[in-house]
């Protein structure tokens, strides 16, 4: 459930497309940083430049084909699934041997290969409603206003007159240092949890799948929270414990 590397490639992968589109990137760079400045970076903002993350983030991971089992597994999960909250969604699975998932503000859904092999079909709409949670809570456009605006991004590009791929590499590093300082607080997190408890009964499946994933995750380090990745979250054994407790109060589970 991590998002941070997508802020980092939103801005440093970038600078890696052809001419043309650097062109146009130069251009909403500059309305970005102006936006920023004013506190009125936008949804609309957020997505498109999202979506260019996202086409440099696939470029740069082996993405498993149409025919590929995962692909055809991730495809019939997720069937009911293309639009959640008046969002279009669009998946793909990475085979990268990583537990991670992430969803990105103008809706893209990336399942790892590591992850989809220890979870359950349930279990993996539940991390899923999980990181769109984030991007519904708005909680995307918030952590990328706050990294940008700790980061030197905003010097960096003013000392290039906006030309993005004129960036130094010592540039691009104080980017990607204020870039990674970026977290969501406990509270989004939470709200996170209870937007995929909320969609997985929406929709009619067992909430007891957001509880059974967190359990798994905790497995994986001895049960101290999770993976690496999920080190800013609160205690996956909580989290768990919470789905159960909610559960039960709404007579889903004994």
């Amino acid at each position: 459930m991590k998002r941070i590397i997508i802020t980092l490639f939103l801005v440093v992968g970038l600078a890696g497309v052809s001419q043309a589109q650097t062109n146009a990137n130069q251009g909403l760079m500059q309305a970005l940083m102006e936006a920023i400045g004013s506190a009125t970076l936008s949804d609309a903002q957020v997505a498109e430049l999202s979506r260019q993350a996202i086409v440099e983030m696939d470029a740069k991971n082996p993405v498993a084909a149409a025919n590929d089992p995962y692909t055809v597994r991730l495809n019939k999960i997720v069937s009911r699934h293309h639009t959640i909250s008046g969002i279009p969604v669009n998946y793909k699975v990475y085979k990268v041997a990583d537990v991670n998932a992430f969803a990105t503000a103008d809706g893209s859904v990336r399942v790892f290969k590591g992850l989809m092999d220890i979870m359950t079909d349930n279990e993996l709409l539940a991390v899923m409603g999980h990181e769109i949670g984030h991007v519904v809570n708005h909680d995307t456009r918030d952590g990328m206003k706050s990294a940008l605006r700790r980061s030197a991004v905003r010097d960096a590009v003013g000392s290039t007159s906006g030309k993005l791929g004129e960036l130094s590499r010592s540039q691009l590093g104080d980017i990607a240092d204020g870039l990674l300082g970026a977290k969501f607080s406990r509270q989004q997190e939470t709200e996170a949890d209870d937007y995929s408890y909320g969609f997985l009964k929406r929709y009619g499946y067992n909430v007891l799948a957001l509880a059974t994933s967190f359990e798994k995750l905790a497995k994986l380090s001895g049960g101290q929270g999770g993976p690496t990745f999920l080190s800013s979250h609160p205690d996956s054994q909580a989290r768990a414990q919470r789905v159960r407790d909610r559960a039960r109060r709404d007579g889903l589970a004994r």
